[in-house]
């Protein structure tokens, strides 16, 4: 094959692949040594372009080219009509877990309280994951107005303490929150409403990353949330998101109940279950819940470490999902937005390895090495900006970005070893400003 290469470089392999490649690249056909002296005679050097190119491939599919196909899928699907209303509003069980929860867990039960829905088809549980400091006194002063209190003597984390409630819960739709963020006064009845297709087993708020007035820390994250949101409407367009978000969902009660095992992920196995069962989990964009900023990006790393281990773990305990034999489109965006995500750090390693190599002989290769060292540095000097100074965006952005990718190498190998966070530390987040909520309205 090399033979045919130097005797007839016009029909080369890399010319057909030359759209959007480096120019050294492209002009290979008409100078091989554009690439390097050594590089067309060097089967190692061949498989090391390979990879950088598969790793770019992969990464620009599970971010750029999946979201295109679903939005051509989308078109050519038949749409759905919205839900209406309810005629009689089911009732509801919402559950709060909380681990010493004492400087937030009042605002969020007066918040809970002041929602939008019939008092008397609403359930609130407090279940407190052995907390150690006053949330539990603090819950017990609201049981005149109907709040109950779950104490779990041993903290076991997050999925134990929502196993736990499960005997309590009287309502037909559950309801899962967090502690730390603010639903929207209007949120649960279009949340709820969304149950009136039969084909929902699972219905998903929609986040809004939410800042203190002046406050710019961690700017990467609200971008990205804003990213997820969409992509979690064409998914929905097209058959239904593949995980609910652990903010702010609602799920049948016969789901829920379904055995989820403590160290795994409740809201990624709740549309899982769902998908077994025959329903579809939606996206509910009215149903908004506003999420603080994390207030570093070493805290958000160590939010997503956790919650990426607890996600692949869920998936491998649901892997027959990825058959798309059986689960069809499901299958392949379980596939898309999940797997080809968390391959994708991974994959980008290896490409760093490949320029490395390449860069021994390939003038090309070596800027690029070195625009990746750039946007090393910059992550490096946005991850160890002072905590309460803004970090500038040209470090944030970078700092934010290769963080989630590192959390996912961090998280993966945390899965294959087995590594458990059942006790999990929740994140700690400020208050959400009221004007959030007014300017939502």
């Amino acid at each position: 094959m090399m033979g045919s290469w130097s005797q007839n470089p016009s029909i080369s392999l890399v010319k057909s692949m030359s759209c959007g490649l480096p120019p050294a690249i492209s002009a290979v056909g008409g100078n091989p040594d554009v690439l390097g002296p050594e590089l067309a005679g060097e089967p190692l050097n061949w498989v090391a372009v390979a990879v950088v190119l598969g790793a770019v491939a992969l990464a620009g599919y599970a971010y750029i080219g999946y979201p295109c196909l679903l939005k051509l899928v989308s078109v050519l699907h038949p749409g759905r009509r919205p839900p209406n209303a309810p005629t009689s509003w089911p009732a509801v069980s919402i559950t709060i877990p909380a681990y010493n929860e004492a400087a937030t867990i009042a605002a969020t039960l007066r918040r809970t309280l002041e929602i939008d829905y019939p008092a008397e088809r609403r359930q609130i549980v407090v279940v407190s994951d052995a907390s150690t400091d006053d949330t539990d006194s603090i819950v017990q002063g609201f049981a005149d107005q109907g709040v109950e209190l779950l104490r779990v003597p041993v903290r076991r984390g997050k999925t134990a303490a929502e196993n736990a409630a499960l005997p309590l819960l009287r309502g037909e739709i559950i309801v899962n929150t967090d502690a730390s963020i603010h639903v929207h006064p209007d949120a649960l009845r279009p949340l709820i409403a969304a149950f009136t297709d039969p084909t929902v087993g699972v219905a998903s708020g929609r986040d809004v990353s939410v800042t203190g007035r002046g406050d710019q820390s961690n700017q990467g994250e609200s971008g990205y949330v804003e990213y997820e949101m969409w992509l979690r409407e064409l998914e929905t367009r097209v058959d239904g998101i593949v995980g609910a978000s652990g903010c702010f969902y609602a799920i049948r009660a016969d789901l829920h109940q379904v055995h989820v095992p403590d160290g795994l992920s409740r809201d990624f196995a709740a549309a899982l279950v769902a998908r077994e069962r025959g329903y579809r989990t939606a996206s509910v964009p009215q149903a908004i819940c506003f999420v603080r900023r994390t207030a570093s990006v070493q805290n958000e790393f160590r939010r997503k470490v956790r919650t990426m281990t607890h996600g692949m773990q869920t998936l491998v305990y649901k892997r027959h999902l990825l058959n798309p034999a059986r689960f069809g489109l499901f299958a392949w965006m379980l596939f898309s937005h999940k797997v080809c995500r968390w391959l994708a750090p991974w994959a980008g390693l290896a490409a760093v390895a490949a320029l490395g190599v390449l860069s021994l002989t390939a003038p090309w290769a070596r800027w690029l090495l070195g625009g990746v060292a750039v946007i090393g540095i910059a992550a490096a000097a946005g991850w160890t900006w002072p905590v309460g100074r803004v970090a500038p965006r040209l470090l944030a952005i970078p700092a934010y970005l290769v963080s989630g990718n590192v959390a996912a190498l961090f998280a993966s190998i945390r899965a294959v070893r087995g590594v458990r966070h059942a006790t999990w530390e929740p994140t700690r987040r400020d208050a959400v400003p009221g004007r959030h909520v007014e300017s939502a309205r």
